[in-house]
């Protein structure tokens, strides 16, 4: 039995140059390292970020009080416990915490051992991680979410949409899908570059062009859709990520405009985008807590779009099956800092797929070099993936991660279903 030697966590830095926490597992002169990601547009439900909020050092985002947690509190606790079993440790955690919302230890603190201890399961057994998750064959490959034009607080344009995403439907391989995508994205430069706006790019690497209307961005995404060969809606499907509690007041949004209208009126404006466009995903279309809004969209739309829940479930069981039961959505974000344990994360996954939702497996905006969700995509066989653009290292990596694993598939790898 390998056995936990000790746990090491340091501060490094994510994505946006804040600190965040690596931890690395030891058993015996064997380690594995993972580091936790951090989010910026985040739900008030989510798992808590512990931080030491001195403002005289790193401005209040250092995390050295959650290395020392780590590097005493879990470390101590650990030792000695079997590598491979995962729910246990992951249990030992949750009880060493014992807050709903993971005050105590810190959810980035919990998460980043949690993942390295997958990680180093995965090394002793001397299996891919993709292959230490839920399924143990017929492996399929995530359809990318990729991210092309950055809006809402990844963005100082004027856009209120946070992400204009692409999706490559007619993608037979994951291969084909990225080059699909990249091919997109290039004609989408040119335009920008023929307008004169701004080819810089947000925090998840799509463009962040000085532009402040949804319709000229979705018009753009068209037309280089289209300069690319592609069919709109058939090879390549536009896709948000509205992030409407950032929108929201006194019972009204301001999603379409800067102007704030009624909950019907925001229906009624979504269902001309998604006709006109050919939408086929909308990611948090209203509120956190707005269940009611939530289910009257499903209606309106006749559940003939996907619908994904971010900020309405963070990742948590108890909330998920509240909106099953609403009947809020067909779709959940799944995000491992949102919750704060590879088990808990695996437990919604299960949950989600039992009850027909389609799982996608998200990256964070303050992101890092580790690609742990490419892996657990796959290992779970879950439908689609958001990383980001084809744009900055942390973003790419994980890709180019599916790419090897697809590889190492050979004739075995396949595309999951949408």
């Amino acid at each position: 039995m390998s056995k936990i030697s000790k746990v090491v966590a340091r501060q490094i830095f994510d994505s946006r140059g804040n600190p965040t926490i690596e931890a690395e597992v030891f058993s015996k002169n064997i380690s594995s390292s993972s580091i936790c990601p951090s989010g910026a547009s985040t739900g008030s439900f989510e798992a808590y970020e512990k931080r030491d909020k001195n403002i005289k050092d790193y401005n209040g985002k250092s995390v050295f009080n959650a290395v020392k947690i780590i590097n005493s509190v879990i470390s101590k606790n650990l030792k000695n416990q079997n590598i491979h079993n995962q729910e246990k440790i992951d249990h030992i955690l949750l009880k060493l915490d014992g807050t709903k919302q993971k005050t105590k230890l810190g959810a980035n603190s919990m998460l980043a051992v949690s993942m390295a201890i997958k990680k180093l399961s995965s090394k002793i057994k001397k299996i891919p991680l993709y292959k230490n998750f839920l399924v143990k064959k017929n492996y399929l490959l995530p359809f990318p979410l990729m991210n092309i034009i950055n809006g809402g607080v990844h963005a100082s344009n004027g856009l209120q949409i946070q992400e204009f995403m692409i999706r490559p439907d007619g993608a037979k391989s994951f291969t084909q899908a990225v080059k699909m995508c990249f091919l997109v994205i290039n004609n989408l430069k040119k335009l920008l570059t023929n307008l004169n706006l701004s080819t810089s790019v947000g925090d998840e690497g799509g463009f962040a062009p000085m532009i402040s209307s949804n319709s000229h961005a979705l018009q753009l995404i068209s037309k280089a859709i289209k300069m690319s060969n592609f069919k709109n809606g058939k090879d390549i499907s536009i896709c948000l990520d509205v992030a409407a509690n950032e929108l929201f007041k006194k019972n009204k949004y301001s999603i379409h405009s800067k102007k704030f209208v009624s909950v019907e009126k925001s229906i009624q404006e979504y269902k001309k985008l998604i006709k006109k466009y050919k939408i086929k995903s909308i990611e948090d279309p209203f509120a956190e807590n707005d269940w009611k809004s939530w289910n009257k969209f499903m209606i309106a739309t006749d559940k003939q779009i996907q619908i994904v829940g971010d900020d309405l479930y963070v990742t948590n069981l108890e909330r998920l099956k509240v909106g099953f039961l609403n009947q809020s959505s067909n779709a959940i974000l799944i995000k491992l800092n949102q919750i704060g344990t590879v088990t808990e994360t695996i437990e919604v996954i299960k949950f989600a797929q039992n009850i027909g939702f389609k799982t996608i497996i998200s990256h964070r905006s303050g992101e890092s070099e580790d690609t742990f969700i490419a892996d657990l995509a796959v290992g779970t066989n879950s439908n689609q993936i958001k990383s980001g653009s084809l744009c900055r290292s942390e973003r790419v990596a994980k890709y180019n991660q599916l790419l090897r694993i697809e590889e190492s598939l050979g004739k075995n790898a396949k595309m999951n279903k949408l």
